[in-house]
């Protein structure tokens, strides 16, 4: 066992002590793995010389790696989603991430302006993904980017997937001539101002402040191009809203209200569904979704029934079908809402940048 291999096993042994036994691929046996470890090293290796990525850039990559048991950890105990659409609202959109993004606004005018003029990304719509993702810069990386890949690898249950973020990387400390020990992330990949995996990087990065290098960390001007980038591939329209939050009649089917189903503006119209405050919504030659809380929704309705239930001499006699049942509240869901979900598959997040970046206009 050559140097490196004696410090990463005096590394592993010390590691593996913090972990359950099942924590990844090998914990059966309880110790660490250091042939399937030494073996994705090697792995690591050749495919980077195949891609004819330097030796610099591939010594500094294996010089001293790591395995994190916490980036295990991690990603076995993601945290179910439970929040309701309207506290998930008022975490990611309050009253300092608004007025921060307007401080920002009011830093970066013309940055702003030169991502608007080349890819037709508004101030507004740009700031919200900031505001979301890092909290305007704000975010602390947490990990080195090849040591959470690294351990991802090892980890084993989406090991092609991390393997390709290590050698997308390894590509982009090199043509920009990076330092790759230098860049962080967090446990599952995501860097920068925007929060980018490094092949989304890859493909849609882009120069803002003319160094002739590509670099969504250090430079805000680089992560706004690279964001207006790939908002722009993505198909983004700035002439069309987002969502337009809408209110439905009471009893309506709630099994249309995940975005997939799609009908004309005419449609929902004519379906009862109205703006928020009762008024007829805008008509356009545009098909759109609806999206709402339907778990909410639906402890709302069994409320209503259980409490028109107890104002009846017999409970088990009320009919819940003429139960009252009060009005639904969703959003219409525009085209632009479904290309965000390109960058993010979650409903609550397409709404809270829709919501953000209508408050940062």
């Amino acid at each position: 066992m050559h140097y490196r291999n004696i410090l990463t096993h005096l590394f592993g042994v010390a590691m593996i002590c913090l972990l359950p036994m099942s924590s990844y691929a090998v914990a059966e046996r309880g110790t660490f793995d250091m042939e399937r470890w030494d073996t994705i090293l090697d792995n690591v290796r050749t495919r980077a010389a195949a891609q004819n990525i330097s030796d610099d850039t591939i010594r500094a990559t294996l010089k001293s790696p790591a395995f994190i048991p916490s980036i295990v950890r991690s990603d076995k105990n993601q945290a179910e989603f439970k929040l309701t659409l309207d506290d998930y609202l008022a975490r990611t959109v309050n009253s300092r991430r608004i007025e921060n993004g307007r401080k920002m606004r009011a830093t970066y005018p013309t940055m702003l302006s030169r991502v608007e003029n080349k890819y037709g990304v508004q101030p507004h719509v740009i700031l919200a993904f900031w505001g979301l993702e890092s909290n305007y810069g704000s975010y602390k990386a947490a990990h080195k980017l090849t040591d959470a890949f690294l351990t991802l690898m090892y980890e084993g249950r989406r090991e092609t997937f991390f393997g390709n973020q290590l050698l997308a990387l390894m590509k982009i400390a090199d043509d920009n001539n990076l330092d790759i020990n230098d860049i962080y992330g967090s446990w599952a990949g995501a860097m920068g101002h925007f929060q980018f995996i490094p092949t989304t990087l890859s493909q849609y990065g882009a120069d803002g402040n003319g160094d002739g290098k590509i670099d969504i960390i250090h430079s805000v001007g680089d992560a706004m191009f690279s964001a207006g980038n790939y908002l722009n591939r993505l198909g983004w329209n700035p002439n069309e809203k987002i969502v337009r939050r809408v209110a439905l009649p009471a009893d309506f089917d709630i099994a249309l209200l995940d975005g997939k189903t799609k009908k004309t503006l005419t449609e929902w119209a004519a379906m009862g569904v109205v703006n928020d405050d009762g008024t007829p919504i805008p008509i356009a030659d545009m098909t759109a979704g609806l999206v709402a809380d339907v778990k909410e929704i639906e402890s709302i309705r069994a409320n209503a029934v259980a409490n028109a239930a107890t104002v009846g001499a017999d409970p088990n006699a009320i009919d819940t079908d003429v139960a009252p049942q009060p009005v639904i509240y969703a959003y219409l869901t525009y085209p632009n809402f479904y290309r965000i979900k390109k960058w993010n598959s979650s409903n609550w997040y397409a709404i809270a940048v829709a919501t953000l970046a209508d408050e940062l206009k």
